[in-house]
């Protein structure tokens, strides 16, 4: 089992990496195998909506979202940390995000998902229920801890300081490692994925 975490922060270790690192080793520790996607510093394109992705496989932009894709493929379970800009998740999360979910969204469906967040001081429960709808408009189970998802301090120092935070990151690694141990049980006795029905496209206005 293995589980993919996305960092969406600028800065590639700072208190996102902190927190999205405690829920690694607690994943690990519980064995499932980790591996962390820095997303970079560079600005990344929004969605288009050009659907080009579904006659390739892929999204036009060849950035590090496509390798998140091919990633997102091979992973049994996803988390997702981000730092708080204006109550929100960061730029370049966010485009990420609706790119990743547009053209690879089939490769996550079902699989386990996660949000994590950092903060200085607030914002923290607007910007997890953002991240958090990415997973529930995808058929992912989503991943709870014994608080919400969230780190404060202005540097990873103080994250570290934050031990209420890091016991909910750690929590959050074995409650994720547990329900991935949970569905494999399942499905190697026979328990089938939930019946689809055909997807039906309603507008409001007729």
């Amino acid at each position: 089992m293995k589980v993919l975490l996305l960092n969406g922060s600028p800065n590639e270790k700072g208190c996102t990496y902190t927190a999205l690192t405690e829920v690694a080793n607690a994943l690990e520790s519980c064995g499932v195998e980790t591996e962390l996607l820095w997303l970079g510093r560079e600005p990344l394109a929004g969605c288009s909506g050009c659907g080009a992705c579904g006659k390739l496989g892929k999204c036009v932009h060849g950035d590090v979202v496509n390798a998140a894709a091919e990633k997102a493929r091979a992973c049994d379970g996803l988390v997702v940390g981000s730092p708080v800009h204006y109550a929100a998740a960061s730029g370049q999360l966010t485009s990420a995000l609706d790119r990743l979910f547009f053209s690879a969204g089939s490769a996550l469906r079902f699989k386990p998902g996660a949000a994590v967040v950092s903060a200085r001081r607030a914002g923290t429960t607007a910007a997890l229920d953002q991240l958090n709808k990415y997973f529930t408009i995808n058929q992912m189970p989503v991943v709870s801890s014994r608080y919400w998802n969230m780190v404060h301090g202005s540097c990873p120092d103080d994250v570290r300081k934050d031990e209420e935070g890091l016991a909910v990151m750690r929590t959050l690694g074995r409650n994720m490692a547990w329900l991935l141990k949970s569905i494999e049980a399942g499905r190697s006795a026979g328990l089938e994925l939930p019946e689809q029905e055909p997807p039906v496209r309603t507008n409001f206005i007729r």
